[in-house]
């Protein structure tokens, strides 16, 4: 597709900062007409984050790890569907309802907890939100007998595994430049989707091997504890409307520090690993840190208000884009027990490890749209002649981030779309069975590379509140999948699954289309409009 001319003006406001107008005045005091006009310093950029190299790598790593939750949970659920229905002796139709209620936490979830993390912080929503993941699922434990508290403990269950997207991207947007972000995103989109890629094998495990559901959530109970003690001991407050850029950590309150900063502090204090001197040296300025009380921080805004970034076009585009191709991912992803047991015999376990494919290709496809991202970002300021700001970051209000995150998404469009379209048709022929699992593959790492490049747009364009927007993308994707699994039966028995997937390739890719290159052409121009408002 050819690149859109840029408009003079905003040439005019790339161009201007490399060729400064200098203002001069005559030196205070001087009495000599001839004296050379004397330029006054420019001021020293405040840096974008103090976060060093080392601790961001760190909280890549402890992101990753607390992200697992979601999609392990929801997916080493899928095997456990009929010892469930035997277990309560309940209909088929009454145990999908609790895929139903978890669905809709899903997506209550980051609205709630999205928009109180970028007031009150990060950290004291991760511990809140694990903390209630321990509780849902030891409840799911030792619940035997109770159908409705087993529904009621799906939802404690969603709302404290499904915020932790929202709060991530977060972290990522407090601590990484825009050019800078998918370094950080990449590595976590890896770590978040381990659990789709393991979370289906432990599920199809337990269904073959000891007939019984309860290890499966105690074992869930004890990753939320390590989980717990892992972000309590080593994640640091990031929220900047806290902690600023990161200046000023140590005189924070202690709930913002972590416990290692905590016993590091005494330590110190105490002189055993050094003088009080150091809080000094690493309290700084204090820029932007915020020093009001949790109590003031807190407030709890409506859940529903990350709703009102829909109806914005630009929003409008990006979160179509990254719903549509959640909603094809999880589309596939409950066909396949189907498939798979109907067409090729698979017993739980075999079907279980069916999906090792598909989560091989998120992973890879997490590493990869990370790299490309960063340079897409470079090559995009190199076409433009702007000069990329890695210290304060630059000022995306007049960067073209539309164009810089969708670059190849045409070509990636056209590649999804004919892997669902041979799928579809690959099931419906019976062919061997190698090839809907590299089908799988590919779908899984396109996958994630759509649905990883926008959310983090949305991100760009909401800098402000970006555990907000997340939380809107999260609103949407799991409106739309619910869409997608209320559809999906129905349309499988009267289409057949040639034909389902046919539709379902054509209408993400022809949408697809249309949403990239209005994005592309208009989507600066209509977030410039929505700023100003």
């Amino acid at each position: 597709m050819a690149q859109q001319s840029t408009p003079p003006a905003l040439l005019h406001g790339l161009t201007s900062p490399s060729t400064p107008k200098i203002e001069t005045k005559p030196e205070a005091g001087s009495t000599n007409a001839n004296t050379e006009p004397q330029s006054d310093p420019p001021p020293p950029s405040t840096p974008y984050t103090t976060f060093t190299p080392r601790e961001k790598r760190a909280l890549t790593l402890l992101l990753g790890l607390a992200t697992i939750t979601s999609p392990l949970t929801a997916t080493i659920y899928f095997p456990l569907l009929p010892l469930l229905r035997d277990h309560f002796h309940t209909s088929a139709q009454a145990i999908n309802l609790t895929l139903t209620v978890y669905v809709i936490f899903q997506a209550l979830s980051p609205a709630i907890f999205g928009p109180l993390s970028d007031s009150v912080g990060r950290r004291p929503v991760y511990i809140l939100t694990l903390s209630l993941y321990i509780v849902g699922n030891l409840g799911l434990a030792i619940n035997k007998r109770s159908y409705a508290v087993l529904i009621a403990l799906r939802a404690v269950q969603s709302l404290g595994a499904s915020a932790a997207f929202a709060v991530s991207y977060g972290v990522v947007a407090d601590t990484c430049v825009p050019s800078e972000r998918g370094s950080m995103l990449g590595p976590v989109s890896m770590a978040l989707n381990l659990g789709a890629c393991i979370g289906p094998v432990v599920g199809g495990a337990v269904a073959y091997t000891s007939g019984s559901y309860e290890w499966v959530f105690w074992a869930l109970v004890m990753v939320g504890a390590v989980l717990l003690l892992g972000v309590g001991a080593l994640l640091p407050e990031t929220a900047r409307s806290i902690v600023g850029n990161g200046e000023g950590r140590k005189r924070q309150k202690w709930w913002d520090q972590s416990w290692y900063e905590i016993c590091r502090d005494w330590f110190q204090r105490s002189k055993l690993l050094g003088g009080p001197g150091d809080n000094e040296k690493h309290g700084g300025s204090g820029h932007g840190v915020s020093n009001k009380t949790f109590r003031q921080r807190f407030r709890i805004q409506n859940p529903l208000a990350c709703l009102r970034m829909i109806f914005h076009l630009d929003t409008f585009l990006v979160l179509w884009m990254h719903g549509s191709f959640y909603t094809v991912d999880y589309s596939l992803v409950a066909a396949v027990p189907d498939i798979f047991k109907t067409i090729y015999h698979f017993n739980e376990l075999q079907i279980g490890l069916s999906y090792l494919p598909r989560g091989v290709g998120i992973i890879s496809g997490g590493y990869c749209v990370g790299k490309f991202m960063d340079y897409s970002y470079k090559l995009t300021a190199k076409k433009i002649g702007w000069t990329i700001d890695k210290v304060s970051g630059d000022d995306l209000a007049k960067f073209p981030i539309e164009r810089a995150r969708s670059r190849g998404s045409l070509l990636l469009l056209l590649i999804s779309t004919a892997t669902l379209l041979g799928y579809g048709w690959a099931v419906s022929r019976h062919v061997h069975v190698s090839v809907p699992l590299i089908l799988q593959f590919i779908q899984g790492f396109w996958g994630t590379c759509f649905y990883t490049t926008y959310n983090t747009l949305l991100v760009d364009v909401y800098p402000e509140s970006p555990s907000t927007a997340a939380a809107a993308a999260s609103i949407t994707r799991c409106a739309m999948a619910a869409a997608g699994l209320a559809i999906l039966q129905p349309l499988l028995d009267a289409a057949g699954r040639g034909w389902y997937f046919t539709l379902l390739g054509l209408w993400s890719g022809v949408f697809g289309a249309v949403a990239v290159s209005l994005l592309r052409r208009k989507g600066m121009q209509w977030r410039t409009r929505r700023m100003a408002e």
